[in-house]
């Protein structure tokens, strides 16, 4: 009779289980997507810019939950309880920590970090190529040419290294200038045989200004470019400093950190979704195998 008493709470067990089991189930949904969310806005923070190591350092630390879990999912199992949800959390963890680092590191680099360099560098108003040096402005980010100036795409030239970085000079008059130390450049926008530079805004009329090369990768290449260019055409390029042809530096530069932005805001609902599917798969299967 004893026996039997003991066995009748169990008839409402599994109903019991669902219930206290929808508190994990919100967790696993958002706790994953916070770690995300976290690693990547502060890998795409001016904080990275100026602080890589202790960023780093920050987001390396959202593995920290994923160790936590993992612990408890053993200590769980050494109580005799179900782990099931301490591991698909530690694995959840894991996998938004990681994903956080991959894709806020390449919004940084492709987005934000440009970004902060110009908005860090000086800003010169009406250059003349033709009588300022490049050693005066190696901390420019932004420069508005004086008016006369214009791509000298006669003396344009390219070096192939599985991409063509083409460069021409930017000049002011005809006269043959002492230094050429103002070159416009792109990537895949000449022929690489005729001087047809046809990089950035090369055929806008209007444009008289110059957004400097961010991509520190790509310079060495520019620079052989430069250098096969005076050997070509016997010009001298002293200090030579590389920029992006247009006529809008500003827009450009906002156009980066509004791109760091878009790819954060997706990224963050896109990995909600992603981490909603994976809770909602993971809850269909528990209940198959009667672990729900």
């Amino acid at each position: 009779m004893f026996g039997k008493v003991q066995e009748e709470p169990t008839v409402f067990a599994p109903g019991k289980r669902a219930r206290m089991n929808v508190i994990p189930i919100c967790l696993n949904i958002f706790l994953p997507w916070c770690v995300f969310t976290f690693v990547f806005a502060l890998l795409s923070s001016k904080f990275h810019y100026h602080q890589p190591t202790i960023c780093w350092t920050l987001s390396l630390a959202g593995f920290l939950p994923a160790l936590i879990c993992g612990y408890c999912a053993v200590a769980a199992k050494a109580r005799d309880r179900d782990p099931m949800w301490y591991q698909f959390l530690t694995l959840a963890f894991f996998i938004a920590a990681g994903i956080g680092c991959i894709f806020g590191d390449l919004n940084y680099m492709m987005n934000m970090g440009p970004y902060f360099d110009v908005d860090n560098l000086n800003v010169y108003p009406s250059v003349n190529p033709a009588h300022e040096k490049g050693q005066q402005m190696m901390d420019a980010g932004r420069v508005y040419f004086a008016d006369g100036t214009f791509l000298d795409g006669a003396k344009g030239m390219a070096f192939k290294n599985l991409d063509l970085y083409c460069v021409a000079p930017i000049v002011n008059g005809k006269a043959p200038m002492v230094s050429y130390d103002f070159w416009a450049v792109g990537m895949n926008c000449c022929s690489g045989v005729s001087s047809d530079f046809r990089c950035g805004e090369f055929n806008n009329p209007h444009a008289r200004a110059g957004l400097r090369l961010m991509h520190p990768e790509q310079r060495p290449f520019y620079r052989l470019a430069v250098q096969q260019a005076e050997a070509a055409y016997n010009i001298k390029a002293t200090h030579p400093i590389f920029f992006t042809w247009m006529q809008d530096p500003i827009g450009d530069v906002n156009k980066y950190a509004a791109d760091g932005m878009k790819y954060g805001l997706l990224g963050a609902s896109s990995y909600f979704g992603f981490n909603l599917l994976c809770v909602v798969g993971a809850v269909v299967g528990f209940s198959k195998i009667g672990r729900y």
